[in-house]
């Protein structure tokens, strides 16, 4: 392979690794083949989007709502949504994936590789944004900031200097001012949540995923990999899921909420917290189901785990009703 083919940004090595001909998230066992997010570690989480999707619709003043599943993997959420709806709410599901439909998904929900445009209800995605490519820079010893380029191999070496709308980026969200400190430059998480917002005629957007702000970024960035259930070097060749986490704040702006997972959960009821010991002996087959739910909750709200989320909400009025 010659040079000019091997060395590319990390945002186009990453695309292909991810999406092109046997990318990884193009795979037949998706996601979860390879690694456990909150929709697949407890149905309590998707119950909580079940709640906030009944707060929508009461704020539409409609029965009848949208629920825009980004970065839907095989449908898990969308179908648990469903089955915690019931009959309380007419929904329809919509999913947004690059990857092909699963057999036997639920009919209800619309297989779509696009956001659909004037949907009135709730948009969620749940760790879609770190998968969105993004490239690398890294400041040179002379402290020049510069692409970081990458070989199939994960081999690195640092490019041209950074220069327009990206250094624009990076100069106010994530300034390198030491030599070796790196950033995932996250405009394109920007402008695809940006469209995915502007997607909605009324009602919320609510991203969830890995994150950090601007007074604590990490000093060496976070791009990594992940393969069957365990941390891997991050290598664009397909092998792995390249992934980084995501200046959310950058994403939303000021306009935006911006609370960990924890409380976000809480709020919808989710609260990790032990049923009282004198259910045990009045109803001790109700204890224990309690006891695990308690356990569930937990690891969706715990420190250091799943509670660290960041959620990212933005509100889009109703002008319609005005």
């Amino acid at each position: 392979m010659d040079e000019t083919c091997q060395w590319q940004g990390w945002r186009e090595a990453t695309e292909r690794a991810l999406y092109g001909p046997g990318g990884f998230y193009l795979r037949p066992e998706g996601p979860a083949g390879h690694f456990r997010t909150s929709v697949h570690a407890s149905p309590l989480f998707a119950a909580a989007v079940a709640r906030l999707l009944g707060e929508v619709a009461e704020e539409l003043g409609t029965d009848e709502v949208d629920l825009v599943d980004v970065g839907a993997g095989r449908g898990e959420l969308l179908t648990a949504v469903l089955a915690a709806v019931g009959s309380s709410l007419s929904v329809r599901a919509h999913a947004v994936e690059r990857a092909a439909r699963p057999a036997g998904l639920d009919p209800r929900v619309e297989w779509t590789d696009r956001v659909p445009r004037g949907v009135r209800g709730l948009l969620f995605a749940n760790e879609w944004l770190d998968n969105v490519p993004v490239d690398v820079a890294e400041a040179d010893p002379e402290g020049t900031v510069r692409y970081v380029e990458v070989a199939p191999d994960g081999t690195e070496r640092l490019g041209a200097p950074v220069s327009g709308p990206d250094a624009e980026w990076l100069a106010r969200w994530w300034p390198l001012r030491e030599p070796g400190a790196r950033a995932e430059i996250g405009r394109p998480r920007d402008e695809a949540w940006a469209a995915a917002v502007a997607s909605l005629a009324a009602g919320r957007a609510v991203a969830v995923d890995y994150a950090h702000v601007r007074a604590s970024r990490p000093p060496f960035g976070s791009l990594t990999g992940f393969r069957a259930g365990r941390e891997v070097p991050p290598v664009p060749d397909g092998s792995c899921d390249v992934t980084s986490h995501v200046a959310l704040d950058a994403c939303g702006g000021l306009a935006a909420e911006l609370v960990t997972q924890r409380e976000a959960l809480r709020r919808l009821g989710v609260s990790g917290e032990r049923p009282p010991l004198a259910l045990a002996s009045t109803d001790p087959a109700g204890y224990v189901r309690a006891l695990a739910s308690a356990g569930e909750a937990a690891e969706l709200t715990a420190w250091g785990g799943l509670g660290d989320f960041l959620w990212l909400t933005q509100r889009v009025p109703d002008t319609a009703a005005r």
